[in-house]
């Protein structure tokens, strides 16, 4: 039997700490870092996405962290393409890929080599579902989902027109639930010898650390970060935009509510997402997962994670 290749995976909900643990463990474990963002892919969207600066990498080679315009579309068929091509070059070197993100989809996507390529080339009933988007907006098509998969309804948000549109569109192609077919791809034994840390904290730390970010990212210029964005030319309905923070600061720039407002919304939405991120986290299988209350220290966490590695017989260069 083939020898899996090693794979760790650090994820959690947002701002719980998943940036400053994993370049403590790549440093440990001689390893390189694969983001799993759906936002921290773009250029020029830097303080919303909340992405790393080079100058805090600390010498750790980061993957697919600006590798796309603005303008350009990233999905996780993308994602799984240029993180597998990302984990044989890491291996090649002879270190240990690390991929670090919230994304649950996308890591799902790589753990389990999930295979996307039963999408259909026919697209006229996505240009049909397109147009509907735009003549009666995005809740009338989640609306048109709950009837059909309520499923995916609770775990795709109405504002998520493209992944909205996908699973209506599966269901529209195939008779099956995109939820069942997920459910059944989540069987799949994983493509790699991975230990998959999920990193947790209370809810009210998250909550707060979640505040705090939002502040900070106006503080360091997130409204001027949207207002160049759209004088480039960036819509709302660009996957780029529909990011958080984004959508909600080109509402106040385009007069729909004002700045307060935004903020609170950015606040608001950022807390449902870090719930929703937890609730995949909790339906997926081989989980570890790391409450940050139950440690003393960051260094105890890490001591956890690498005793966790080796009982995998993982090649740490510690």
């Amino acid at each position: 039997m083939e020898e899996k290749e090693p794979l760790i995976i650090l994820t959690g909900p947002t701002a719980v700490g998943k940036t400053d643990l994993s370049l403590k463990l790549a440093k440990r474990v001689d390893g390189e870092i694969i983001s799993a963002d759906s936002m921290q892919v773009y250029r020029q969207m830097d303080i919303g996405s909340a992405k790393i600066k080079s100058r805090d990498m600390q010498g750790i080679p980061h993957h697919l962290i600006d590798i796309m315009e603005p303008e350009e579309e990233f999905n996780v068929v993308t994602f799984q393409q240029l993180a597998k091509k990302a984990i044989a070059d890491i291996r090649e070197r002879g270190r240990i890929p690390i991929i670090t993100g919230g994304t649950g989809f996308y890591i799902q996507s790589v753990l389990y080599d999930i295979d996307f390529t039963e999408n259909p080339e026919d697209t006229t009933c996505r240009e049909k579902l397109e147009q509907a988007a735009d003549e009666k907006g995005p809740e009338y098509l989640h609306k048109m989902l709950a009837a059909v998969d309520k499923e995916s309804a609770e775990q795709i948000h109405a504002n998520n027109v493209k992944r909205v549109i996908r699973a209506l569109e599966f269901y529209m192609q195939t008779g099956k639930k995109i939820s069942q077919h997920n459910e059944q791809e989540r069987k799949r034994q994983a493509a790699y010898n991975a230990c998959y840390f999920v990193l947790d904290d209370k809810r009210e730390a998250i909550y707060d650390r979640i505040d705090k970010r939002v502040d900070k990212m106006l503080q360091e210029g997130l409204v001027e970060e949207v207002k160049r964005l759209r004088e480039r030319g960036c819509r709302r309905d660009m996957v780029s935009m529909q990011g958080l923070g984004y959508k909600e600061i080109l509402g106040f720039l385009e007069d729909e509510y004002d700045l307060e407002r935004a903020v609170y919304l950015i606040k608001r939405d950022t807390r449902h997402f870090a719930k929703r991120q937890l609730t995949w986290f909790r339906r997926e299988r081989d989980v570890i997962w790391v409450e940050k209350p139950e440690f003393d220290s960051e260094e105890d966490i890490l001591l956890f994670m690498l005793e966790k590695c080796r009982e995998k017989q993982m090649p740490l260069k510690i």
